[in-house]
């Protein structure tokens, strides 16, 4: 029995056996299969009850991001812009491919495969995770970013997760590939407040998105993935080493030929390490446009995608810039040298002493040309100084001028050039020479006299250190360069620039002058006895001015310079009036000095030429008055005519001779100093361009006893026209039909010699040298 037992077929008892295994494994199968089926409804029953749940898509759908508000100037230069986000909206076809391509090589190669999640991306990352062997690899796609951007936190959380997928399929389903990306490189965050490859190709690199090379190309497209590691202004190093990734990635996937690639490895980059530099100085005018246009279209402004055109230009306004610079450091030149900006102890150690030099440098910024250095050594002879970029650089000879009489040993240790001292410089060629930051301020603007369009505006040293628009804002008494329309006034009260007036001291009662009893001077102290009013402007004399205004009306010659656009209560009906006592800005007189150089139009000065949004609508467009419209006129053209004679004559043989070093027979102008040299102005024009220099302190004091318009602020005009006449020929002017000549001189034709005012003085009231003086003065001119 035994035996049979044990006989017993092998098959048999494995069988039993089997079938109580079989079952209990079919049964924890079954159990398992239906967790896991359980486990998969559950998912796919969360999924179905949270898709539906999932944002609406209006935001991509209807993409509109915030965009920044944009100033270019006239020739389409960015010169500023504004808004929290810096963005430049550009459609897909409009994007270069080798942008795109770049970018799908290193964020999703697949991306025109997938339908949202790359499932093979997914495993290809997990395998090489798990394997190691370098950094870990995501699989997000480019969807998957898109929908983390526009509507999921960044927290790494499995639901987080499941919901971008989810974001991602819906977004493949309501938008094509192409809109995608599109949306993707617009909205991708970049560095430096940049938003979009478009933007971030003009604040790297300083050029349009379609210009970019290969190179440049593959080191912005590295910047997604974190853009303060891969920042080139910031770890230039670190983004180098990505860009050689990308741009191997791109050859891999055939994206790039070989020449192609090798070509790019080897490109020397050129970074835009200051991004917040435009292309032109115009701070100024991207600030006054910036307030226009928020008069209009307040908080939209920043989130519009406003795109504001000026009317400056680039050649223009850089012309402007350069000179008024260089006319305040010629004023500095001449004055006392205030000393260094700061000391320090330099320490003996080398790599001690290169902090305390970065950290104190850090605190004085280079301005522009106006470089800070800390003096490493310093005696009457040479000073040797490290710049913020390392150099050293020496001083000797003349570039010492200014800081002389701070290198003797003799002076208190605050008193002197020395080790340790912060001083600025300044170079010239390849000469350094000491230099400082100016206290004064000075401002410049320049305008068609055609339709008044502003060409120029520089409102101050620099924007940085002083927000004041000196152009717009600046009330400051414009002295003798207001002569010119008192001189106007008198045309039309039959004078004549052959009218002879007595140059002899004149005063007057409290009554006539607003204020108290006035003894005024001319400006050089001499005197010259009679002469005839052309001569008067000419030599800018103070006494033939006031002549002039006391026999018009001091009343009459306030309200007749309403007429150019001068405030009534900033210009008082006293007597001073004549030397510029009352208060004008600088943009006022552009377009007063526009008046005499058009023909005797009026034409308002205007910044901004045309407003339009991110698609190029045009929002406003400017609708200036023009020269040449009779509706415009507010002086007789014979009378702009006359005042533009005598102006030439102030350039030829006047205060303004200066201006002949541009040879031209074409321009006019009157410079202009107030009492106590406190204000020094120089207003002139060509027949179609007009321009105003001014130069003084914020807080008005005495620029030097011997500071004048002719020698401060011409000189900022002469060189701005150097530059902006420069291919404009002569322009003659045509006598009009009305104005007779006769002998050297002009008439209104109704007014001859013989006729109208021909002595503002009535004969044998003089002493009886002024008699004959007068005598002479008419036979000289008939």
């Amino acid at each position: 029995m035994a035996s049979s037992d044990n006989t017993t077929p092998p098959s048999t008892a494995p069988e039993k056996k089997s079938g109580k295994g079989s079952r209990f494994l079919w049964m924890a199968g079954l159990s398992i299969a239906g967790l896991g089926l359980t486990g998969v409804l559950l998912v796919v029953f969360g999924l179905a009850m949270a898709y539906p749940n999932l944002p609406e898509l209006d935001t991509l759908t209807d993409y509109r991001p915030k965009m920044p508000l944009r100033i270019f100037s006239a020739d389409n230069v960015l010169i500023g812009e504004f808004g929290e986000e810096r963005r430049n909206l550009v459609r897909i076809k409009d994007i270069p491919d080798v942008m795109k391509k770049a970018v799908l090589a290193i964020e999703d190669d697949r991306f025109y495969e997938h339908g949202g999640v790359d499932y093979t991306g997914i495993l290809r990352a997990a395998v090489h995770n798990a394997v190691g062997g370098g950094g870990r690899q995501g699989a997000s796609t480019i969807t998957q970013q898109v929908a983390r951007n526009f509507f999921l936190s960044s927290e790494q959380t499995i639901k987080r997760k499941v919901y971008e997928m989810l974001l991602a399929w819906k977004i493949e389903k309501n938008l094509s590939k192409d809109q995608i990306l599109e949306v993707y490189m617009n909205q991708i965050y970049l560095g430096q407040r940049a938003y979009g490859f478009s933007s971030a190709a003009q604040i790297y690199f300083g050029k349009n998105l379609r210009d970019i090379s290969i190179a440049e190309a593959a080191m912005l497209a590295g910047l997604p993935k974190a853009p303060s590691a891969y920042n080139p202004v910031v770890n230039p190093k670190r983004a180098r080493t990505r860009q050689q990734y990308i741009l191997q990635r791109m050859h891999e996937l055939g994206y790039i030929s070989d020449k192609q690639f090798e070509t790019a490895k080897a490109e020397e980059l050129k970074v835009k390490t200051d991004s917040s530099e435009f292309g032109v100085h115009a701070e100024y005018v991207a600030e006054l446009a910036r307030q226009l246009v928020y008069e209009q279209f307040k908080e939209d402004t920043y989130t519009r995608g406003l795109n504001v055109f000026t009317t400056i230009t680039k050649a223009d306004q850089d012309a402007a810039y350069l000179a008024l610079r260089k006319g305040v450091m010629d004023y500095e030149r001449r004055h006392a040298y205030r000393g260094p900006e700061a000391y320090i102890d330099i320490p003996a150690n080398k790599e001690e002493a290169d902090d305390a030099i970065e950290t104190v440098l850090a605190e004085h910024p280079d301005n522009d040309d106006i470089i800070a250095a800390v003096v490493m050594s310093a005696t009457p002879q040479l000073i040797t100084a490290v710049t913020a970029s390392g150099e050293e650089i020496k001083i000797a000879g003349a570039g010492l001028e200014m800081g002389r009489s701070w290198l003797s040993d003799k002076n208190p240790p605050n008193k002197r050039i020395r080790r340790g001292a912060v001083i600025r410089v300044l170079q010239e060629g390849k000469d350094w020479e000491v230099a400082q930051m100016p206290e004064i301020e000075s401002a410049f603007v320049a305008a068609s006299t055609t339709d008044g369009a502003i060409k120029a505006m520089v409102g101050g040293f620099d924007y940085n250190r002083n927000k004041f628009n000196h152009v717009t804002q600046a009330w400051r008494q414009p002295g003798s360069s207001f002569k010119p329309f008192i001189y106007s006034a008198s045309l039309e009260r039959g004078l004549s620039p052959a009218t002879v007036i007595n140059d002899a001291p004149i005063s007057f009662d409290a009554g006539q002058t607003g204020g108290q009893a006035w003894e005024p001077k001319n400006y050089d102290g001499k005197y010259e006895g009679p002469m005839t009013m052309r001569k008067g402007l000419t030599k800018s004399k103070n006494m033939i001015s006031i002549r002039i205004l006391h026999r018009i009306g001091a009343k009459y010659g306030q309200e007749y310079s309403t007429r150019f656009g001068f405030d009534a209560d900033k210009n008082p009906p006293y007597l001073t009036l004549a030397l510029g006592a009352g208060n004008v800005t600088p943009l006022q007189m552009a377009g007063a000095y526009a008046v005499f150089a058009n023909g005797g139009y009026k034409v308002s000065p205007y910044l901004i030429s045309k407003v339009t949004d991110a698609d190029g609508k045009i929002l406003s467009q400017a609708h200036p008055d023009l020269a040449g419209d009779e509706k415009n006129r507010v002086i007789d053209e014979r009378n702009a005519f006359l005042m533009d004679s005598m102006l030439k004559d102030v350039v030829r043989f006047g205060t303004a001779a200066k201006a002949n070093v541009l040879g031209r027979r074409d321009i006019a102008g009157k410079t202009g100093t107030t009492n106590d040299s406190i204000d020094a102005w120089f207003a002139g024009y060509q027949a179609k361009l007009v321009g105003i220099a001014w130069i003084g302190y914020d807080q008005p004091k005495n620029l030097g006893n011997r500071e004048t318009g002719g020698g401060l602020a011409l000189p900022i005009w002469i060189g701005y026209m150097q530059k902006a006449l420069k291919n404009i020929p002569i322009e003659e002017r045509a006598v009009p039909e009305g104005v007779m000549l006769v002998g050297d001189e002009y008439f209104y034709a109704e007014n001859p010699p013989g006729a109208g005012v021909n002595n503002l003085d009535a004969p044998g009231h003089g002493t009886p040298a002024e008699e004959k003086a007068k005598d002479a003065v008419k036979n000289e001119l008939f």
